[in-house]
């Protein structure tokens, strides 16, 4: 399968940073094909310009100009598998910049055309999205706040998808009183699932 891996984290001595390795490196051992960015390590511009979003509807092609590889390889893909930390409840500004600058109108979804509809999705090549993700708060405090991080994914974002696409979801839970067999045990977790897709 032709997946796009995006991983977010400023640290490449993260944590972070060996999930997205063994992501890397167990998807490719199954026999994927696999185009990556590291959005920090490749300098991504996440602020979405005052001209940008002047042109959001109608100059698409002008934010795509900045960044064409990013939306080529969406196009490509027939998965998406997302690395992050997940900060005050979602994704890093940084990967959030990049749904902003790259899932962009004509690309991922075309407006809805009237009042109370939703957007119309435009993925229907995505067969598959991943995310893999640590949050500092522990799994009970998570659902009870009803899971803002996985619910804009597999939730929000998931109707822009397949309408079979698959989805699969790993969190670690209690990121700052994790120890290192913890940390060793989901990234094992993390391999066994992502070799078994």
């Amino acid at each position: 399968m032709r997946l796009l891996v995006v991983f977010s984290h400023p640290s490449q001595e993260s944590y972070g940073a060996a999930l997205y390795e063994t992501a890397c490196r167990t998807l490719r051992a199954a026999g994927h094909d696999l185009r990556c960015h590291d959005l920090y390590r490749e300098g991504f511009n996440p602020v979405l310009s005052t001209d940008e979003w002047h042109g959001y509807l109608d100059k698409t092609d002008q934010i795509i100009a900045r960044h064409p590889d990013h939306v080529a390889d969406l196009l490509w893909a027939e998965g998406i598998v997302v690395i992050y930390p997940t900060w005050y409840y979602g994704p890093p500004a940084m990967l959030k910049g990049w749904l902003e600058r790259v899932w962009l109108p004509g690309i991922t979804f075309e407006v809805s055309d009237a009042k109370q509809r939703r957007p119309k999705p435009k993925m229907s090549h995505i067969r598959l999205f991943v995310g893999i993700t640590t949050s500092g708060s522990p799994w009970w405090w998570i659902k009870l706040i009803r899971d803002p991080g996985r619910s804009l994914w597999t939730r929000g974002l998931r109707v822009l998808f397949n309408r079979q696409c698959k989805t699969v979801w790993q969190q670690l839970y209690n990121m700052n009183h994790t120890s290192d067999a913890d940390r060793a045990a989901f990234l094992r977790k993390v391999e066994r699932r992502l070799a078994s897709l």
